[in-house]
Parts: C-alpha cells; sequence; structure tokens
C-alpha cells in the first residue's frame, strides 16, 4: 500500500508541480505522461496548477484538497488560494461549522477543470493552490480572531485573492479587517437568510450573528457599495433590516427574489459597485434548506442553487479582492449535498475572478 501511494504521489507531482516562479517556469506542450494528465502553459512566464482529471485519477484516491489542487504551505507565487477557517465557537444554534472546509474539500473532488456554463478556464490563467487552515484557537473566538486577521494580511501581501471555506460567519470580520488594510473600505455582496449586522448577543459583540456591524464601526465597508441579498425569517424587531439600510445598504429581501431570475438584479448589483473593490461573502444558509439543510441557522423559502450560481456569476466583471463561502454544518449534512453545493459554489467564485480566460 505504501508502494501504491508513493508511486501515486510520484506520477501526479510530475504532473502537476508546486509551484515554480516566473523565472523557473518554462513553456510544454501538453502531454500524456503516466496515465495522468500533464499540462505546462504558459502566459506572462507563469506556470500553472492543473488538478488531475478524473480521466485519469480516481476520485477517491489521494489526499483531499480542493478540487484536487496541490497544496502549498503559503501563498507565496499565487493568484488565488482555497483557504480553510474551521470555527463555529461564533454560533448561536448548531454547531459543527469547524468542519466544514474538511467536508468540503471532501467533496469537491466532483470538480472538473472547467466550467461549462460560463468556459472559465481558471487554471489556464491563474496559479492557484490549497494552502490548508487557519491555526485557530477553539476556545477563544477573540484570539480566532486575531490569528484569522495575522493569516490574512500575510495573504494579501502576496497578491492573492483568498477564497475562505468556513467555518461560521464570525470569520467574516476579521478577514475584512485585513482586507480594508489593503484595498481601504471595499464594496460588499452578502448573500445571506440574515443581516449579520446584530450589535450585541448574549452580552457579547463578536459572533456570527455581528460581523457586517462591527465592519461598518471600524469603517471596513464602503457602505453605498453593499448589498445584502436573501434576507428573510422572523426577527426580533418588525423591521430586522432598519439599520441595513439606515448605512446606506441595499438590501434585497428574499420575497424580491422568489420565482425570477436573479440575473437582472446582478446587473444593477454590478453598477452599484463600479471599479472599486469588491469582497464576495456566500452563507450557505442564503439556499432554502430544502437544498442545503446542513447549516447551523436554516430559515425556509429561501434561494435555490440555481439563483446562487446566478448572483456568483453576475459578479463577473467586479474587482473582486476576495470570498467567502461560510456556515457548511457537516453535521446536519447527512447526504453531504450541502458541502457539494458550497464546493461549487467557490468554483464558481474561482470562475469570476479578475484576469480570468473564457473560451
Amino acid at each position: 500500500m505504501f508502494l501504491l501511494w508513493r508511486n501515486f504521489w510520484r506520477t501526479r507531482a510530475a504532473a502537476v508541480k508546486i509551484p515554480l516562479s516566473s523565472r523557473q517556469a518554462s513553456s510544454q506542450r501538453s502531454s500524456r505522461t503516466g496515465g495522468c494528465l500533464t499540462q505546462s502553459r504558459r502566459s506572462s512566464g507563469s506556470r500553472y496548477n492543473v488538478p488531475p482529471s478524473a480521466e485519469f485519477v480516481a476520485r477517491v484516491s489521494g489526499i483531499p484538497t480542493m478540487a484536487k489542487l496541490p497544496y502549498q504551505e503559503t501563498a507565496d507565487g499565487l493568484d488565488a488560494a482555497f483557504v480553510g477557517v474551521p470555527i463555529d465557537t461564533g454560533t448561536s444554534n448548531r454547531p459543527g461549522a469547524r468542519f466544514g472546509p474538511r467536508q468540503i474539500r471532501v467533496e469537491s473532488a466532483l470538480l472538473r477543470a472547467y466550467n461549462s456554463g460560463t468556459r472559465a478556464a481558471p487554471y489556464e490563467c491563474l496559479m492557484v493552490a490549497d494552502i490548508g487552515d487557519i491555526n485557530v484557537n477553539v476556545y477563544d473566538l477573540k484570539d480566532t480572531c486575531k490569528r484569522i486577521r495575522e493569516a490574512y494580511r500575510k495573504i494579501l501581501a502576496t497578491g492573492c485573492i483568498p477564497l475562505t471555506m468556513g467555518g461560521d460567519h464570525t470569520i467574516a470580520y476579521p478577514i475584512l479587517q485585513a482586507v480594508a488594510e489593503k484595498y481601504g473600505p471595499v464594496g460588499l455582496v452578502h448573500v445571506d437568510a440574515h443581516a449579520d449586522t446584530s450589535d450585541v448577543v448574549l452580552g457579547e459583540k463578536i459572533g456570527h450573528g455581528t460581523p457586517f456591524r462591527r465592519c461598518v464601526e471600524e469603517g471596513l465597508l464602503d457602505c453605498q457599495r453593499v448589498v445584502q441579498i436573501g434576507l428573510r425569517g422572523s426577527g426580533y424587531s418588525a423591521d430586522s433590516y432598519e439599520w441595513s439600510r439606515a448605512q446606506g445598504f441595499r438590501v434585497v429581501q428574499v420575497e424580491e427574489c422568489w420565482f425570477k431570475s436573479l440575473t437582472p438584479l446582478m446587473t444593477e448589483v454590478r453598477a452599484q459597485m463600479g471599479r472599486g473593490p469588491v469582497y464576495l461573502s456566500f452563507d450557505i444558509d442564503a439556499l432554502d434548506p430544502g437544498f442545503a439543510p446542513g447549516t447551523g441557522t436554516p430559515e425556509i423559502a429561501g434561494l435555490t442553487p440555481i439563483q446562487g450560481v446566478e448572483i456568483i456569476r453576475g459578479c463577473r466583471g467586479l474587482n473582486l479582492v476576495g470570498c467567502d463561502l461560510v456556515e457548511v454544518s457537516p453535521p446536519y449534512d447527512t447526504t453531504g449535498n450541502t458541502a457539494l453545493t458550497g464546493a461549487n459554489l467557490l468554483f464558481e467564485m474561482l470562475c469570476v475572478l479578475p484576469k480570468m480566460k473564457y473560451y
């Protein structure tokens, strides 16, 4: 068995090397070697990581990384990186989101290299890898936020765009602290069942229901370039979204989304966001629990996966500087469909990043 795995990884290493600098990169024609697809493409002197195709390497084999991409320890040399933040200590209801990144990676083995809907070819234009998980403190949420903030400062300093797998929605706060340090106040496309703008919950100001209140207080968001899509459910007051609107946010309650395509909405959102930096934060509970039951605070009558894809594809052309997919809770995801949906939505995010190649 040891020899089998050693030979597999040698074959994979020969097919997809991680990662060479632009000075080391060389232009070679695509070839099939050892039963795996070897693709060495040159664009502006760069060489790209290409996941092994399931045509030649079984999906069930190998160590689970996001989309079966190579793993590396840092974001150095990467255009985009998948990174996990495995916490649920900010959760107010069902726990389990700390296992979200791990399960998303497992289900992501089904992903392929090209987006058949948009014809995006992310691995022909961006250097992408899985850089593992942030080393969180599961006993101390404030310390975890500090660790996340410091880790994302390092990621962003390399010029890499982080694609984050949560973890509960608390993580958006320290991530946006790091993002705003680099880019200044950013626009926000926030897809969620909940506004996450509470001030204090059970005496605490940091949790998964408060991140965007904290972000506004610290000037991390350009409030005229914030849209919240899919909000719904019962509330603690007659108008649960009054505070959001008072800040200048555009609030799109789920009732405005029922029975329709969201492509026209996203045309308006792109105009609202303009050319400035934008962060995309997608809580899986934005989707109806009939589609995504594996989450901590499900709300009925939500968005469909089709609408979720429309929202993300509608971000094409925006100056995206970071994205996250949060609140996948595998203990409540008995079929794996929630994590599988999350993996596909993350792939869609990758496919709308700046400088994407489309056929």
